[in-house]
C-alpha cells in the first residue's frame, strides 16, 4: 500500500488561545503535516509564506489597521499577498480572514457593532463547501469587518455582517466566523479576556458557556466537514 504524498502545512498563530482547534482534524486527515509559527517568534519575519502546500491563518484581537501597535501586520500582509497571488492554498480564520481580504486590497474596518455568540449564518452558498454549515449555530466573535476584494465569491452573510466568509477559485477561502471552535477548551480563556464583548451584546459569561456546551459540537461537526471538503477540492 502506498502512502500519500507528504504534504507541509503551516498555522500562524497571532494569540496562544486563538489556535487551529477542531480544524486540525480534518487537515491532519487529509495528509498534511502541520507545522505553527506565533507572530511573536522572532524568526517570523524570515519565513517563506508561498512554500508550504497549505497556509493556515488563525484568528486575534488586533485590527489589521492597528500596524503601528502590531509592525508585524505589514510584513505578513506583504508576504501573504504574494502567496494569494501564486493562488496558493490558504485558509483564513476571523483576523485571518481580514489579513487576507486586506492582502488582496480590501479595506478592513470597524463595524458598527460587535458579533460575539452562535448564531447560524442567513445566507449560505449552497454550491460551496459552506453548505454544511446550514441552519448550524456556528461562534462569531468579532467587532472588524471588510470589503469585499475583487474577483472573489462571497459564500456567507449575517444580518449584522453581510461579508462572513469568501473564496477565490478553489484555492483561497476566508471565514470570518469561527467554525473550528466549540471543543476547544481554550474558549474559557476567551472568556475570561474578553467580557467586555459579551457586556457589549448584551450576553454573559454563563449564558456564553451553556450555548457553548449546547451548540459547540455540532458547530465543529459541521466545520470539519466543510474544511475536508473544501481540501478535497484545491487545485494544483
Amino acid at each position: 500500500m502506498s502512502l500519500p504524498p507528504y504534504k507541509t502545512g503551516l498555522i500562524i498563530r497571532h494569540v496562544p488561545h486563538e489556535g487551529i482547534a477542531g480544524y486540525r482534524e480534518p487537515i491532519e486527515a487529509a495528509g498534511y503535516d502541520l507545522t505553527r509559527v506565533d507572530v511573536c517568534d522572532p524568526d517570523f519575519g524570515a519565513i517563506d509564506l508561498v512554500s508550504p502546500d497549505l497556509l493556515i491563518m488563525m484568528g486575534g484581537p488586533m485590527g489589521v489597521y492597528e500596524q503601528e501597535q502590531h509592525p508585524w501586520i505589514a510584513c505578513q500582509k506583504r508576504r501573504l499577498a504574494r502567496r494569494i497571488e501564486a493562488g496558493r492554498p490558504t485558509l483564513g480564520v476571523c483576523f485571518g480572514a481580514q489579513m487576507m481580504a486586506a492582502a488582496m486590497g480590501a479595506r478592513v474596518y470597524p463595524g458598527s457593532a460587535k458579533e460575539v455568540g452562535f448564531h447560524p449564518l442567513n445566507f449560505i452558498d449552497s454550491a460551496s463547501p459552506l453548505r454544511h454549515l446550514a441552519d448550524i449555530p456556528v461562534l462569531h466573535w468579532h467587532g472588524d469587518t471588510f470589503d469585499l476584494p475583487d474577483d472573489v465569491e462571497l459564500l456567507a452573510s449575517t444580518a449584522a455582517y453581510p461579508h462572513q466568509a469568501f473564496r477565490r477559485g478553489n484555492n483561497i477561502l476566508a471565514l470570518q466566523f469561527h467554525g473550528e471552535m466549540g471543543l476547544d477548551p481554550r474558549f474559557d480563556e476567551w472568556l475570561r479576556q474578553w467580557p467586555d464583548a459579551l457586556a457589549e451584546t448584551g450576553g454573559c459569561v454563563d449564558e456564553m458557556r451553556d450555548l457553548h456546551l449546547r451548540h459547540g459540537p455540532s458547530a465543529v461537526a459541521a466545520g470539519r466537514n466543510m474544511i475536508a471538503e473544501w481540501l478535497d477540492g484545491l487545485s494544483d
